[in-house]
């Protein structure tokens, strides 16, 4: 399933969300994190590589939820990484964040190696 058009666009603009991931007999986390668009699909990656808790729990859950001034989205994690793939989702966090003195950091390891597809979640 795809994202709408509309939503991607937004979220595109939008400079910060907050991921929610649940976890069985565990409290809800809810991150901040920056979202890049490629190609129709949306991305997030992990500031702390592996060591960031929600991204963790992300990769071993795949469910969880993404917070935008418009509501809340369930989603669903997909591991991406393919060097192309990759390469774009670089530049684009080099574009959207660029004015950052930390956007070099989200290309960069350990955050290179995190990057997780936001598809929407389904029934």
């Amino acid at each position: 399933m795809a994202w709408d058009a509309a939503i991607v666009n937004e979220l595109a603009g939008t400079r910060e969300i907050d991921v929610v991931v649940p976890a069985p007999d565990r409290p809800v986390l809810r991150t901040p994190v920056w979202i890049v668009a490629v190609d129709g699909s949306l991305y997030v990656r992990s500031w702390k590589g592996d060591a960031g808790r929600w991204y963790r729990r992300a990769r071993r859950y795949r469910t969880g939820a993404i917070v935008t001034a418009r509501g809340e989205h369930a989603v669903r994690f997909e591991p991406a990484g393919e060097p192309e793939l990759d390469a774009a989702i670089d530049q684009a966090y080099l574009d959207k964040y660029g004015d950052s003195p930390y956007a070099t950091a989200m290309i960069d390891p350990p955050a290179a190696g995190t990057t997780l597809r936001l598809d929407p979640a389904t029934g």
